[in-house]
């Protein structure tokens, strides 16, 4: 069996001028990066007329070490409705190099439904992350050369809240003391790294919708406090024009293709866990002023990547999504079932029901919460039974939702056409898109009603350093921002070890920040870190590169 960079490896694409001229993208807006890959000026979407295609959204139940599929879906289905003679563009986040060399691997899709050069795009790809991190890096520079030459903005070095960050699982920079070696060599202070995912960079980045918005928005970033809690912005230090200067080519979305030549907008790619997880609006807009049907998805489970699509990208966009597709797996069911990953292969109808609850409930969110129309597509694995199957779908149709089954990873688009049938059929459908909470609801209440609604928690506790920030949070203007929730990805709880679809339980909040240059509020519960570190025996073991320059071992 060949793996999933054989596989890429083993395909001719199509050069990236007959990608673009399909998705109806002239020359003049086109800037190559080699023969298969390019960048696409954002001007296409002041200077095209057009009427904007359906949007819809994939996402998954919550992730477990059995593995779900949600990019190789979504990339199956793209392909799938091209097959049916439906113009289409996927619209995908790019992958961040700390997952690559970690435990996650590559982010590109898999086996036959992936997108390519799938090595360029787990690795460097055109240098967003870099060019990311750069402007990052500089704020965090401006900032203590600002001290070290006098800090008359008055920065109170206790309360310095902008972070230096790196593309790179590295838990050794989660906390780091700086600016050692004497008077010329800098202000000592206490200091740390972020993953560049994990950056407000990342998240401005992914909501800007111009040059001008996005030099509005990192004008507005708090890095700091002084002494008496007023906030100390990057307008402040002056900083927006050198790092929007960094950011200006990045910012124009990158055009690749599937395996099967379906066109493909790759960009930016913040965590859903720890950032809003979603893929750049200027893609999404792109992808649906150039098709008639931008599939799009949002990281992780759709109780933190649905969630923050819908409250935070749709709200800030002004997006309304047509239809959803919840990805699960009998196997990852099973396991949320209390199946140990050793023994998914045997059928087990017992654990297959006691995991069904967390599928249901995120259908139920979308369905109930949000009033979408909803369909699940099960990724199919040969070691699930006819019993199993039959299972997962009447549990579905009692909730008045259909499943189609998807084998895009065995046999590309032709395995998604049930699928593609079903999310063109939903698209037609009237719905009744909302929100879970209300802008004019305080921080609070806003972060209570996620957890109440989406993860059916009975409540949330604030620890007393995190009811201090929201009321400093709302005192300078901010409370009728959005809300991010950093929380476990493997459970509807803020405690991993709680899968399934748990009750009983509270979110703990213990710390609450802003990131006024997004234009949402942060709410950290658990133990959740916005730097990540590597495994025991991380991925990068595995990958090497040959004479030829041909790269093995990503996956």
């Amino acid at each position: 069996m060949l793996s999933d960079i054989e596989i890429a490896q083993a395909t001719k694409p199509r050069h990236i001028r007959e990608v673009a001229d399909s998705a109806g993208v002239s020359e003049e807006y086109l800037e190559l990066y080699g023969n298969y890959k390019a960048k696409v000026d954002y001007n296409l979407l002041r200077d095209k007329e057009h009427s904007p295609g359906k949007l819809v959204l994939v996402t998954a139940i919550n992730p477990t070490p059995a593995g779900e599929g949600k990019t190789t879906t979504t990339v199956g289905l793209a392909d799938a409705l091209s097959l049916i003679e439906k113009r289409v563009i996927v619209a995908l986040r790019e992958p961040s190099l700390g997952p690559v060399f970690g435990i996650k691997g590559g982010a590109a899709g898999g086996g036959y439904a992936q997108v390519i050069p799938m090595e360029d795009i787990n690795l460097h790809f055109t240098g967003d992350f870099h060019a990311i991190g750069a402007a990052n890096n500089l704020l965090a520079a401006l900032i203590d050369n600002h001290i070290q030459q006098g800090n008359s903005l008055g920065f109170d070095l206790r309360k310095i809240t902008w972070k230096r960050c790196v593309d790179m699982n590295d838990r050794q920079l989660r906390n780091v003391v700086d600016g050692l070696g004497g008077k010329a060599h800098g202000v000592p202070r206490e200091d740390g790294f972020d993953i560049t995912v994990a950056s407000e960079i990342m998240a401005i980045f992914c909501l800007a919708t111009s040059i001008t918005d996005l030099k509005e928005r990192i004008s507005r970033i708090v890095v700091g406090y002084t002494r008496d809690d007023q906030p100390i912005t990057a307008g402040d230090l002056e900083a927006q024009g050198a790092m929007c200067a960094l950011l200006k080519d990045a910012l124009k979305p990158n055009l690749v293709q599937t395996l099967e030549g379906t066109p493909a907008f790759v960009h930016g790619g913040p965590f859903a866990n720890i950032a809003h997880g979603c893929n750049s609006i200027m893609a999404t807009r792109m992808a649906m002023a150039l098709g008639d049907y931008c599939i799009t998805e949002a990281g992780f489970g759709a109780d933190l990547g649905a969630q923050k699509f819908l409250d935070i990208k749709c709200r800030l966009a002004g997006l309304k999504p047509d239809a959803v597709v919840v990805v699960a797996t009998v196997r990852a069911l099973k396991n949320h079932g209390g199946v140990a990953k050793a023994d998914l292969d045997t059928e087990d109808l017992a654990a297959l029901e006691a995991g069904l609850p967390n599928l249901l409930q995120h259908v139920e969110n979308i369905t109930q919460v949000y009033g979408l129309p909803c369909v699940v597509a099960i990724n199919k694995f040969p070691t699930d039974t006819a019993a199993e199957l039959a299972l997962v779908e009447a549990k579905c149709k009692e909730r008045g939702v259909n499943v189609a089954l998807s084998e895009v990873w065995e046999k590309g688009g032709k395995g998604g056409i049930a699928l593609a049938e079903e999310v063109v059929r939903l698209c037609e459908l009237p719905n009744g898109f909302r929100f879970s909470y209300a802008d004019e609801l305080g921080i609070a209440d806003k972060i209570e009603a996620i957890a109440q609604k989406v993860y059916h928690a009975e409540g949330v506790d604030l620890e007393p350093a995190a009811k201090k920030e929201i009321e400093q949070l709302e005192a300078l203007g901010f409370g009728h921002m959005p809300i991010c929730v950093a929380k476990t990805q493997y459970s509807f709880s803020d405690d991993q070890a709680k899968v399934g679809a748990p009750r009983g339980f509270r979110i703990t909040v213990r710390k609450v920040k802003v990131s006024a240059g997004a234009g949402f509020i942060v709410a950290l519960t658990g133990d959740i870190m916005t730097m990540p570190g590597l495994p025991k025996a991380p991925a990068a073991q595995r990958i090497d590169v040959d004479e030829s320059g041909r790269i093995s071992g990503l996956f």
